[in-house]
């Protein structure tokens, strides 16, 4: 008999994780590997930011806090979201997690019963089924194609939703596709959660500040008011403020889902690190004009990175409107063979080839739940992102 859990074995491991550590063993050992699998800012956490974080060191707030968030962050927060958002909250409807992945599975945890239902659009973020597949519940994927820019369709979310459903995860921009949907097709997705009041929003605002062009970034308590009590806004600053080792993610919604969160949190890993908080604080409230500085330089690399793979035949490339990823299609790639004989039979497969003749770390499609395609983080140097097209396209020039 085995000492394992048997949910255990409705979930698989991160795959992106899985990719970025095979990337760095190769490295270790020492492969000329570039990695593009890490959806990670290659930017250093700001001064001003650092310097609170040392300030909390030096000042002893180095010790236990309140379970979910200090209050002082909590009511940064509450600002935060009152002055980009327009949502007014009160810091009893603030949560506050060891990341953003942590208040999503909370929430999670906190209301899923054995038979509901979450309806998730694909390409999703990795973790969105399994997470609700710990939780006990059902993940119901809706496809969202290339053709309607991987965007979900109110016809497909009507289509979704069932008398068992219990949430709607929305994330835009996405990971994986850098897709954003603008005011009117989420107030499009908006009016069809209203038919159903029995379905709650839980909606992943991570990439809010990561927003390119004419794109104007929008959240769906800020769209429709309506949905405001039976809605989770979720996002943190690990992304927008290069903060991702500080594990610093936080939610706003109803009181009494935010205190089944703090029940769960509580008897899992309790506070968030006390220095974190404090730094959050600062990149909450201090100076955010590094923000545009540092999206003119994501812009600069998307278009790069859209340009080079566009010109592999085989190879369709979207420019997406946010965040820091791309997601190609490789639809015309599908049957070739490497010069090592291997046959792309899928996105993993391409994918695999890459990284063991080309040195190129990717993650394929299926990991996102969209196939054929395959994500890159362009969040890493210029010359970087360069080299890394240059053997993409050099391995598909070879392929037959």
């Amino acid at each position: 008999m085995s000492i394992l859990a048997d949910s255990l074995s409705r979930v698989k491991p991160s795959p992106t994780m899985a990719m970025t550590g095979k990337a760095a063993e190769l490295k270790a050992a020492g492969r000329d590997i570039i990695g593009l699998s890490a959806g990670e800012p290659d930017f250093d956490t700001p001064e001003n930011i650092r310097k609170a974080g040392q300030e909390a060191i030096e000042t002893g707030k180095t010790r236990y806090t309140a379970v979910d968030g200090i209050p002082e962050l909590k009511q940064a927060i509450c600002e935060k979201l009152k002055r980009d958002n327009g949502l007014s909250y009160t810091p009893q409807q603030i949560s506050v997690g060891t990341g953003g992945k942590q208040t999503l599975y909370n929430a999670l945890m906190a209301t899923i019963n054995p038979g509901d239902e979450v309806v998730i659009p694909a390409p999703y973020w990795v973790s969105y089924p399994d997470m609700v597949l710990l939780a006990g519940g059902t993940p119901v994927i809706a496809e969202a194609t290339l053709e309607n820019d991987f965007k979900l369709t109110p016809e497909q979310l009507e289509a979704a939703i069932t008398p068992k459903t219990k949430w709607f995860i929305f994330n835009s921009p996405s990971n994986p596709t850098g897709a954003g949907y603008n005011h009117d097709e989420l107030k499009a997705l908006t009016d069809v959660l209203l038919r159903h009041p029995h379905v709650w929003v839980m909606s992943d605002d991570m990439y809010e500040h990561l927003a390119y062009g004419d794109f104007k970034f929008c959240t769906p308590a800020e769209v429709e008011p309506a949905l405001y009590d039976r809605t989770l806004t979720c996002n943190g600053v690990s992304k927008a403020y290069a903060m991702t080792g500080w594990r610093l993610g936080y939610a706003a919604g109803p009181v009494e889902l935010i205190g089944g969160m703090r029940k769960i949190q509580s008897q899992s890993t309790s506070n968030p690190c006390s220095i974190s908080q404090y730094a959050a604080i600062e990149a909450l409230n201090g100076p955010q004009d590094y923000l545009a500085k540092h999206n003119e330089m994501f812009v600069r690399r998307r278009d790069l990175v859209v340009s080079m793979l566009n010109e592999i035949d085989g190879v369709v490339c979207p420019t997406p409107e946010g965040a820091f990823y791309v997601y190609p299609s490789i639809a015309g790639l599908i049957g070739k063979t490497t010069p090592n004989g291997t046959v792309i039979e899928n996105d993993e497969a391409f994918a695999t080839a890459l990284l063991e003749e080309k040195d190129v770390a990717i993650v394929f499609g299926a990991a996102f739940g969209l196939s054929p395609n395959f994500r890159v983080s362009y969040a890493t140097s210029d010359e970087a992102l360069k080299e890394a097209c240059t053997r993409i396209q050099d391995f598909c020039a070879a392929l037959t």
